[in-house]
């Protein structure tokens, strides 16, 4: 593709909107919110052009009110996982030899829709469904979804753009083609926009894709896959189907076209995919790209220089944000003797003032967790600390499930640097804090370094630069996103590409080329123009 040849729009990061009190945005969201909230929805595999509905279905409820159904999605049988596999590869007939600039016009669209008139329903649906404040939302299923949908077309070009040297006589191109099979998308429940952007990345590069969206974020799945079809999308690109994970990935990955895998999730999920593409290696048409996004257990080092109150900011939003569940959140900190009594002070101050519920009251910061499986969780790991005589619960530890899946935000002082809840990922609003000696900032460092089996996210806050610059590097293969005097949470597409390594991922950076590149496989082609006639080289001599 000649540099130049199409003028594609630059990309731009959506404005995250106020929400603010008689705002348009927020008038808008609430009516969006009231309406869903009343209507029972009936939400369909789209399999092709089928909307499928088997009649088996599964009740979807809000976390916050667990009692109140919102409505219910179709469950899968095996026969349907082996009908979308066929159509998607049946559609990618067409789909993969469509011009660029056609797929690109496609997601831009989509990009512009939820801009527009699907922000409203796409966060109420959100805060529904995921219990999201309205900020929380408007963050992930507007800005990001909208950041991903255009910064990929941007990075699309780019791909294309990248070109190798040719002469005079010979042309040399490379041609960036869709993966030959299909791409199966495995989402989370905590990101709509990581929902949205798993199967769309994919699709985007010209593969067909067989989608399973989490069974506690199907509700605003529909939502997307109502965005794709508006936007243009033809049948049978993206396929949403919905069931018994063990039973979808057993037929999809037994499948001899599986050509990758594009997940998010837990490490231990991801480790099984891994290994039963290991043992099917020899039966596919071509190695699987395997590309995964999993846990972490993110970190707060704050150094004796930093300031107190930015980093109990960093702690308060970091770990409590969206309850804990975003794969960067703050589970555990290092905070030195010395600035310990005034952190502490400011931090039980915070989290006192912080109120919880549903998400239609916007005074709330946060409200309830997604399942009652992950309340039990964390419930008894807080119940554990209260046991513990190396733990002391200072603020929170308190919980209740009787109408919506609280956990009060607790924080959890240890004098133990290898406790329990400072070494396995919790997902959800506990952090533990570990108060060091202010002579040992290096032995902390490697203490953080070693804590861990993850390396997602870690921030550190310091206003001395020399230690700034000492734990950029003790630390630089504990985190993929690593950040300075800021908390661990909140990447921004285009801005801080989001990737871990070690237990915690692939690293292949969503939102970015690089990942971008993970679902096109590389042709070169060389075209000589004046061609040999004779096999004899000058070396030869008559």
């Amino acid at each position: 593709m000649p540099k130049g040849f199409f003028n594609v729009p630059k990309a731009v990061n959506e404005p995250v909107k106020s929400y603010a009190p008689n705002s348009p945005e927020k008038a808008a969201v609430l009516a969006a919110y009231k309406k869903m909230w009343n209507e029972t929805i009936d939400v369909p595999m789209y399999i092709g052009k089928e909307e499928v509905r088997t009649g088996k279905t599964q009740k979807m409820s809000a976390p916050h009110d667990h009692q109140h159904s919102v409505g219910a999605y179709h469950v899968a049988e095996k026969k349907h996982i082996e009908s979308a596999i066929e159509i998607a590869l049946e559609s990618r007939k067409k789909w993969s030899q469509i011009p660029w600039e056609h797929r690109a016009a496609i997601f831009l669209k989509a990009a512009e829709l939820v801009a527009g008139p699907y922000r409203a329903r796409i966060n109420a649906a959100t805060m529904i469904a995921q219990s999201k404040t309205i900020y929380q939302a408007e963050i992930d299923a507007s800005c990001e979804l909208i950041d991903f949908l255009r910064y990929n077309v941007q990075f699309m070009t780019q791909i294309y753009n990248d070109q190798p040297a040719s002469n005079s006589d010979v042309w040399n191109k490379v041609e960036y083609r869709p993966l030959e099979g299909f791409v199966y998308a495995i989402t989370p429940f905590n990101f709509t926009a990581i929902a949205g952007n798993l199967p769309a990345s994919a699709a985007l590069m010209g593969n067909v894709v067989v989608w399973k969206p989490a069974a506690s974020q199907v509700f605003s799945a529909n939502i997307l896959m109502q965005i794709f079809k508006e936007a243009g999308l033809p049948d049978g690109v993206i396929n949403m189907v919905m069931g018994d994970s063990a039973m979808i990935s057993e037929v999809i990955l037994s499948n001899t076209h599986l050509a990758g895998v594009h997940f998010t999730g837990s490490t231990s999920v991801f480790n099984s995919i891994w290994s039963k593409i290991g043992t099917n290696i020899s039966h596919y048409k071509t190695y699987p790209r395997i590309v995964g996004e999993t846990g972490g257990k993110d970190f707060i080092v704050a150094h004796p220089s930093a300031n107190v109150k930015q980093v109990v900011t960093g702690i308060t939003r970091g770990a409590f944000e969206f309850q804990g569940q975003k794969c960067s959140a703050a589970s555990r900190a290092y905070i030195p003797q010395s600035m310990w009594p005034a952190a502490k002070e400011q931090l039980i101050t915070d989290v006192k003032s912080m109120k919880m519920g549903s998400p239609e009251d916007f005074g709330n910061f946060v409200t309830a967790v997604i399942t009652e499986t992950s309340f039990d969780k964390l419930a008894k790991y807080i119940d554990q600390a209260k046991k513990d005589s190396d733990a002391e619960i200072i603020i929170g530890g308190t919980y209740d499930k009787s109408k919506g899946y609280f956990i009060d935000p607790t924080v959890i002082v240890t004098t133990n640097p290898k406790y329990a809840t400072m070494e396995t990922e919790l997902f959800g609003p506990v952090i533990t804090i570990y108060v060091y000696e202010d002579a040992k900032w290096a032995e902390t460092l490697k203490l953080v370094d070693e804590t861990s089996e993850y390396a997602l996210t870690g921030a550190i806050f310091s206003q001395d630069r020399y230690a700034t610059v000492e734990a950029t590097k003790a630390l630089e293969n504990a985190a993929g996103n690593f950040y300075i005097n800021d908390k661990p949470t909140g990447a921004v597409v285009g801005m801080q590409p989001f990737g871990g390594a070690r237990g915690s991922g692939t690293n292949d950076k969503a939102g970015s080329m690089q990942n971008l590149l993970r679902w096109a496989s590389v042709r070169t082609i060389k075209e000589t123009f004046i061609t040999p006639e004779d096999y004899r080289y000058p070396f030869l001599g008559e």
